[in-house]
């Protein structure tokens, strides 16, 4: 099974609900990725293109590999911060 995600990496918890809080509204996921993630991909949109389960950090993949695509999870909280998980597609 391979996935395709998107995801926005903030250093506080507190930094990531105000995201959701936009992103509830309607906010555009990329303009926010583009603008807030620290993670490299955030130049992309949050994408990290297409992936297997175990190549990313156990909490992450429990999110993309289990929960509901389309839609926005977290804060999820790994070594790195705090992630707003969007899961494209699943298969």
């Amino acid at each position: 099974m391979k996935a395709g995600a998107c995801h926005i990496l903030v250093k506080t918890e507190k930094e990531a609900q105000q995201l959701k809080a936009q992103l509830d509204k309607g906010a555009n996921f990329q303009q926010l990725a583009k603008k807030h993630s620290l993670c490299p991909s955030g130049k992309k949109g949050g994408d990290l293109g297409e992936f297997s389960p175990g190549t990313m950090v156990k909490a992450f993949d429990n999110v993309v590999f289990k929960k509901e695509i389309l839609t926005v999870h977290g804060p999820v909280k790994t070594q790195f911060g705090y992630h707003l998980i969007k899961t494209l597609y699943r298969g």
